[in-house]
């Protein structure tokens, strides 16, 4: 591997830059008015994918933005892994608090990072994290290292719920045909303690609206005798979960899978500072369901967050107005044994339930997934422990991540393969927030790793 890191080392400084031209692009995939963009994204990753080695690489259009799929086989009798990652990324929202322009981006030193990161929408969910396979593509081929056949597909609409992902992935089924499918979409512990994330949270999205009189109404003349849409949305969300932080909804932990004390307790050995991780957040306490740690409530435990709320007069200045419509996005997220369309159907049935009879209420499903658990005793969980050992210098931790990646169930109902979660990201780099980041080191040590991974399963499956 030494030739390959050399490679790596010196086209260090392209690497990067070509990580740069890709998030210059903003490909917000919930956006309408990007929509030129995201095909232009697109494009770029099939410009890249036969640059860096690919025998074929094509943009295929779907009802929704298009998928990039491109291939290299060197031997049918080699496994074959396929690589999974989008180039969509969420809204920049709010603008305001960037510290820089979210898609031009720029390198800054952090806590975190010290030896820098790159701050941009979609540094590292997901164009960073999945550029380190191209680039990792490209070393193999360069220096001959490529001992496996490769195939990528690269969606646009992750961040959007994957609505048109399953209907390819049936279509193009002999063409994605692979023995493992890796994917770089999650985090680590940390630099110093590496992970592999061996458990996901699915997701029920929703939107719901509470709709009062037939129009905005004067707050003082109206004020105190018609029920304010706005006012009632507010304690029907505050009533979803109690005291205790358990979530209201009858039937909502039916299914729940009750994880015992002594798994708990080796979960909870996984390295965690409360006081980083408060100072980091710059809160002065954590909240959560009663009787779980912070871990537990971000991993074995569903949670139910408002993700949006509106209604009435949010400009400048004053309105004095009782607004005639009131709405909020809602995401449940989901663990092993729950299904996103039972607990769409219990939100639904239970937030009817409790509006008062002076409103109407609608609720609007958005996407879902469900909860995965990847096994940690196959051939590629094996390869990724023993690739990210090699270059670390101490062996990864099994990790369950407080995420949703809906497609990797998905993946294994219609491709029958499963997925392996190599993330090289941290909890800490603002995933969808204002100033996303990425480590540089993060990203190089990504490169670095892939390649031995391949290496590892070639091993392991002619074993």
């Amino acid at each position: 591997m030494d030739k390959l890191n050399s490679y790596i080392e010196e086209n260090r400084e392209r690497f990067l830059e070509e990580l740069f031209e890709l998030l210059r692009i903003p490909s917000v995939s919930a956006d309408s008015r990007h929509k030129k963009d995201m095909l232009d994204a697109a494009r770029f990753v099939k410009e890249k994918l036969i640059a860096a080695g690919a025998d074929s690489a094509e943009v295929i259009d779907t009802p929704g933005h298009p998928i990039v799929y491109g291939e290299k086989m060197i031997n049918e009798n080699l496994p074959t892994v396929l690589v999974y990652g989008h180039y969509d990324v969420q809204p920049p929202d709010p603008l305001e608090l960037w510290e820089s322009e979210p898609f031009n981006p720029v390198v800054k030193k952090t806590k975190n990072h010290p030896n820098g990161a790159i701050f941009a929408r979609g540094a590292s969910d997901d164009k960073g994290q999945f550029y380190m396979h191209v680039k990792a593509f490209e070393a193999m081929n360069k220096t001959g290292e490529l001992n496996c056949n490769v195939k990528f597909m690269i969606e646009g609409e992750e961040e959007v719920g994957s609505a048109h992902l399953g209907g390819f992935c049936e279509k193009f089924k002999d063409k994605l045909a692979c023995d493992v499918i890796l994917i770089s979409d999650t985090a680590m512990i940390s630099m110093d303690t590496p992970s592999i994330t061996t458990g996901l949270r699915g997701l029920s999205y929703v939107e719901v609206e509470v709709v009062g009189p037939n129009r905005d109404l004067h707050s003082g003349i109206y004020g105190g005798a018609v029920d304010n849409p706005a006012n009632v949305l507010c304690k029907m969300i505050a009533s979803l979960q109690d005291d205790d932080k358990r979530i209201t909804i009858e039937g909502f932990y039916d299914d729940v899978e009750e994880v015992s004390e002594e798994e708990r307790k080796l979960m909870n050995e996984a390295p965690f500072d409360l006081d980083s991780y408060k100072e980091d957040l710059e809160i002065d306490d954590v909240s959560g369901e009663k009787g779980f740690t912070s871990h537990d409530r971000t991993s074995i435990r569903p949670s139910l967050d408002v993700n949006g709320i509106w209604g009435g007069y949010t400009g400048e200045g004053a309105k004095t107005v009782l607004p005639s419509r009131a709405y909020a996005k809602v995401s449940m997220r989901l663990v092993p044994h729950q299904r996103s369309e039972k607990i769409t159907e219990l939100f639904t049935r239970h937030f009817k339930k409790i509006a008062p009879d002076t409103v109407k209420v609608e609720v609007t499903p958005h996407h879902g997934g469900e909860p995965v658990v990847v096994p940690s005793d196959s051939d590629e969980y094996r390869a990724a422990h023993l690739a990210i050992e090699d270059v670390f210098g101490v062996a990864p931790l099994p990790q369950r991540s407080g995420g949703s990646i809906p497609i990797v169930p998905l993946f294994e109902e219609v491709l029958g393969v499963k997925s392996i979660l190599m993330g090289f990201g941290l909890n800490s780099d603002a995933l969808h927030s204002p100033n996303e980041h990425f480590g540089i080191e993060n990203y190089f040590k990504g490169i670095q790793t892939i390649p031995l991974f391949f290496k590892h399963y070639a091993e392991l499956k002619n074993q």
